[in-house]
């Protein structure tokens, strides 16, 4: 016989809902997922859970056990003390569908918007070949049950649900980086459309994704990380940049931006929801959002093609040039030091300064 403790589960609906109390037996070895089936053949019937493998690989039982996003079938009774009272409650970045069922919609949503692989042109499927040290960095990033406890604890789109149409999570950078790491993948713009589309911006490294991993993916430091430093180096680092003009002459950037013009500088999208780090959005609204502390609705300024004529050769004044080839994320009308009206945090107190 095993030991009688005490649950509080969430049930409800979209409506609204509420924790229960329930006391349920425990037995040497069980997992919340095994309470959670006990509860449904006795007490609740009723009781909504997604769940399929109960063995860790299929991501279903995803939900959040005493405040932390967990796998149901994944966490043992024993790592709590008897006499503490185990909460569930479901997804909470997520809608509600009943009780521990979330609507997860907006994940699928995010990975058929994420470019797919881009296999070489000249070589036939089942011909593809590749070094185990070519795909080592990458072959983690394959082991993603999509659980989506990384995408639950983001507190980009946990705590901001405004976000959620700029940013894609924590699950699809890596897919990002799976795929710019990729040997055979001939997409060259990976990193740009990471960082204007997918919202990579906004990820400011807290490693929340990685401590709540079941597969132990290194999200952050092995995926997130080297995408936003590759982002910045392609942009940002001068001898990239003149390399990049001196090689590349006349290349555009592939990506959603720039691919339906062939050249001339890219203007900023119109469209919400893109935010850049201080001022030169040419947005009043955003302007004014920025002088309150809040910045999240500023514009991403986009990539840009080579400045290069019609016989596709680069000016000698684009070598010499003394701006980036691509606008600044503060905006070329911004001088430095920035002045306080430009600043993405405004000091109770700075105008008396």
């Amino acid at each position: 016989m095993g030991s009688k403790r005490q649950f509080r589960i969430w049930r409800g609906d979209e409506t609204g809902g509420d924790l229960k109390d329930y006391t349920v037996e425990v037995n040497e070895g069980e997992v919340v997922l095994d309470i959670i089936h006990r509860l449904q053949a006795t007490e609740a019937p009723d009781l909504a859970c997604r769940w399929n493998c109960k063995a860790g690989k299929c991501g279903s039982c995803s939900m959040e056990i005493n405040g932390k996003p967990r796998l149901g079938c994944m966490t043992r009774m024993s790592t709590f003390e008897e006499s503490e009272t185990v909460t569930v409650t479901p997804l909470r970045t997520f809608p509600v569908i009943r009780d521990l069922v979330t609507d997860v919609s907006f994940n699928y949503e995010k990975a058929r918007e994420t470019p797919a692989f881009a296999p070489p042109a000249d070589v036939a499927p089942g011909d593809y070949r590749m070094q185990q040290v070519d795909v080592e960095r990458s072959q983690e990033f394959r082991k993603c049950i999509e659980c989506f406890l990384c995408q639950n604890v983001c507190h980009v789109i946990r705590d901001h649900e405004e976000n959620k149409p700029a940013f894609s999570g924590p699950r699809f950078f890596i897919r990002a980086a799976e795929l710019d790491m990729h040997p055979l993948d001939t997409r060259t713009d990976r990193k740009e459309y990471a960082q204007a589309e997918m919202g990579l911006g906004y990820c400011n490294i807290t490693k929340c994704c990685t401590e709540v991993c079941p597969e132990h993916i290194k999200i952050t430091d092995n995926g997130i990380i080297p995408m936003k430093e590759r982002a910045v180096d392609r942009r940002y680092d001068p001898l990239v940049r003149l390399g990049s003009k001196i090689f590349r002459r006349g290349e555009t950037p592939q990506n959603s931006v720039t691919s339906a013009r062939a050249a001339g500088p890219a203007t900023p999208s119109t469209s919400a929801g893109f935010h850049s780090h201080a001022g030169g959005s040419h947005d009043s609204r955003a302007e004014a959002q920025a002088q309150s502390g809040v910045n999240w609705h500023r514009e991403v300024p986009h990539p840009t093609a080579p400045a290069v004529d019609e016989r596709g050769k680069l000016p000698l004044t684009e070598l010499t040039f003394d701006r980036a080839a691509a606008p600044s994320p503060f905006g070329d009308d911004v001088s430095f030091p920035l002045p306080p009206e430009h600043l993405n945090f405004a000091h109770p107190e700075q105008d008396k300064h």
